[in-house]
């Protein structure tokens, strides 16, 4: 048995099912590994990024890493944007990254690149495996790593010398250490904000925004009048009927600060102090106000939901009445197509236990209020910013979870990043449906260049905001790839074409003509 048979053989025997690749010469050795070995899914993606971004978004889902496979330096660099997001969100991933050979690499050939360097900001443990009779236990403990509370990209550098010489055979995985429970101090310390009858907010992020963490949340701020509000972004959250509703605090930033005006208390549990994403000319940079005091309930790789029951005893609210959501969808809406108008319809048409990805950027910044009565759905939102993050994390969920629907809201300029998603939903067969926001131009950007004070614009600024000349047919670009879809420029159009997707077996994608 090779090295790379022993790390596959480790890899499956450690609960890690599913490998998203773009491979290479490097890592033939590897891919004939994967043929020999029952238990792992191979899924095939045509750029790095597609691969490291379905990763994200099958972790999230399946609540344990993939594995992707990526070719030396520049493969590993086509990936990083997404696992830049994957790190800000705490997914584990095993991201394992292919190798000149050990006496090739003195060389110099065109590929030759200091990959663990690359790595290394975005992750949270790197390590390049010396020879075949370690790669196993490397790769054991990269599992180990990636599943460290609360989670972290572990790369695993394979030269190729250690995938084809003789191997140890499969190493055993060390278990994953537990979340850390939180200090009774964090307890009574956030017990004492919530009760001080100060204006207040619980700031919830991570395992929070599950059934559970939002049913304890609910209670303990029907208890004290705090408010609860979610991070701007996260991972993962639980909505519909039958949740708890929350709200996050709003992008821009003056909505955010009039959001938070007031607040003197901020317990944090899992989150962290809101920020703005950006620094703007004249505007802060800290969200609350400058008096606002901060308290920890639970640090992000702690045990969120127990300090959350914790609290709820602390407080007397565990057993405090509760009004979850109730199915009471929207009417589904007519006329033009715009934010407003769409987000009333997803209100409508979200199904039953869908997963939504939303990278709608612009358009879907008002999407959230008429959601929060729909059919029960999990949303997965961007939580580390760099953009091209949609349309896979929706592979990687369909991927995770085949029994459910998968309905991708996605924005044209963001949709060009990894349109290559579209050819392996069509490959694999998945249940998604991607909606594309065509508005022509890089929108949130237009407002970006208001909002930075940038004067005198002209043409040349203004082009490149702009995703005209030629216009983009994304409807020609799936049917290129495999995948049905159609455009339309009505919401009868609309409703119809999004209705007709989430009944299709198979991937979907409807274009809708925003004015």
């Amino acid at each position: 048995m090779n090295g790379a048979e022993s790390l596959v053989r480790t890899l499956v025997g450690g609960g890690v099912n599913v490998c998203f690749s773009n491979p290479g010469t490097s890592e033939m050795h590897f891919v004939a590994a994967l043929d020999r070995v029952d238990g792992m899914r191979c899924v095939l993606a045509l750029f790095e990024g597609v691969a490291t971004g379905a990763a994200d978004g099958y972790a999230r889902m399946a609540e344990k890493p993939a594995a992707t496979l990526l070719h030396l330096g520049p493969g590993l660099a086509n990936g990083l944007a997404n696992l830049h997001n994957a790190s800000k969100a705490s997914t584990p991933v095993v991201n394992i990254v292919g190798d000149h050979a050990t006496y090739h690499r003195a060389y110099n050939s065109p590929l030759t690149s200091d990959i663990e360097t690359a790595a290394r900001p975005f992750s949270g443990w790197v390590k390049t495996s010396p020879t075949a009779q370690t790669v196993a236990a490397d790769g054991a403990a990269a599992i180990a790593a990636a599943m460290t509370p609360p989670g972290q990209v572990a790369t695993l550098i394979l030269p190729g010398d250690t995938a084809w010489d003789e191997g140890s055979g499969p190493a055993p995985v060390p278990p994953a250490p537990e979340r850390a429970r939180v200090a009774e101090d964090a307890v009574r310390d956030s017990a004492r904000a919530l009760r001080s009858g100060e204006p207040a907010v619980l700031l919830l992020t991570g395992p929070a925004l599950r059934e559970k963490g939002l049913e304890l949340a609910g209670r303990i701020a029907a208890k004290t009048g705090a408010r609860i509000l979610a991070q701007t972004f996260n991972r993962r959250m639980e909505r519909g009927a039958g949740r708890v509703s929350i709200e996050r605090i709003p992008y821009p930033v003056d909505q955010a600060l009039k959001v938070l005006e007031g607040v003197k208390h901020i317990v944090l549990a899992g989150s962290r102090i809101p920020v703005a994403f950006f620094a703007y000319p004249d505007k802060p940079s800290l969200l609350a106000p400058k008096d606002t005091q901060f308290t920890t309930l639970a640090k992000e790789d702690e045990d969120i939901v127990h300090a959350l029951e914790w609290l709820a005893d602390e407080l007397g609210a565990a057993k405090q009445p509760l009004e979850p959501s109730k199915y009471d969808p929207s009417k589904l809406a007519t006329g033009r197509i715009e934010a407003a108008t769409l987000a009333q319809s997803l209100g409508a048409l979200i199904p039953e236990n869908a997963i939504v990805v939303d990278e709608g950027v612009s358009t879907g910044r008002g999407f959230f209020p008429s959601t929060r009565h729909a059919h029960p759905h999990t949303w997965l939102q961007n939580m580390g910013g760099s953009i091209g993050i949609g349309m896979p994390l929706a592979v990687g969920a369909a991927v995770a979870c085949p029994d459910r629907p998968v309905l991708n809201l996605e924005a044209d300029g963001s949709a060009m990043y990894t349109i290559q998603s579209l050819w392996t939903q069509a490959r694999e067969n998945l249940n998604v449906t991607t909606v594309i926001f065509n508005n022509r131009s890089y929108a949130i950007l237009r407002h970006e260049l208001t909002n930075v004070g940038a004067q005198n614009v002209g043409r040349k600024a203004l082009d490149m905001l702009d995703l005209s000349r030629p216009d983009l047919d994304f409807v020609a670009l799936a049917r290129g790839m495999g995948v049905p879809g159609e455009r339309v420029d009505s919401m009868d159009d609309f409703n119809k074409a999004v209705a007709r997707g989430l009944s299709h077996p198979g991937p979907y994608l409807v274009e809708a003509m925003l004015v």
